[in-house]
């Protein structure tokens, strides 16, 4: 059961996020989404260093066309996947509070807007598992954005400097677990879902590896 502080956040967020609205296109014109922009420093990692980590995970072109597969099965779904995510954060103060304002203590509700649309992109982009050095670039991206380094500036939020890292690849679990369902809306056969989510898991966790880079010391990454 919810306490009464995790009542009061999620009828906040529901405030600043009305649960209809249209969905989300892989638009560059969504601001900050600037996957592909030519203004985003060079990746500090290259195409070789991706390689020995998806070998390291066990990601194979079986993980790929199966990534792929998601798609189509979730291009229409992104909107009810980031009510549950949503929802999920809202209940979770451990992670509210990266998008509060850090002088209230309150959700920032346009903060989460914000991100909420590029969000939808992420998961499309993460079908899409389009790996070239645009995409090793957006990563870095992100990771900057959820670090000190950068985080707050592409909203001008006024919210809490970092999210601690120790949350990042946390969320692996809470994304992939409550997306398995939205791949098994379409028809897919159990094998096929399963493929589908084992893909989404090595990819998640892939990405949020990537995005610790700017957390971890020189030469350590």
């Amino acid at each position: 059961m919810k306490s009464s502080t995790s009542l009061a956040i999620a009828l906040a967020l529901a405030t600043a996020l009305p649960a209809s609205r249209a969905q989300q296109a892989p638009n560059p014109s969504v601001p900050g989404y600037a996957f592909g922009q030519h203004s985003l420093a060079k990746a500090p990692y290259s195409m070789v260093d991706l390689k020995s980590l998806q070998a390291s995970l066990l990601f194979t072109d079986d993980d790929l066309k199966a990534l792929h597969q998601s798609k189509e099965i979730l291009a229409d779904q992104t909107d009810a996947i980031l009510d549950v995510w949503y929802g999920f954060v809202a209940s979770t103060p451990e992670l509210v509070y990266f998008f509060s304002d850090a002088k209230t203590g309150k959700p920032d509700g346009a903060y989460l807007e914000a991100v909420r649309k590029r969000f939808a992109l992420w998961i499309l982009d993460t079908a899409e598992a389009n790996y070239d050095q645009r995409w090793l670039d957006w990563q870095y991206e992100i990771g900057l954005r959820h670090n000190k380094l950068k985080k707050n500036q592409t909203d001008r939020a006024p919210s809490v400097p970092q999210v601690n890292f120790r949350y990042i690849p946390a969320l692996t679990i809470p994304v992939t677990t409550t997306l398995k369902p939205f791949l098994a809306k379409k028809g897919a056969s159990a094998a096929d879902v399963e493929k589908m989510h084992a893909a989404w898991v090595k990819s998640v966790l892939m990405q949020s590896i990537l995005w610790s880079q700017p957390y971890i010391k020189d030469g350590e990454f």
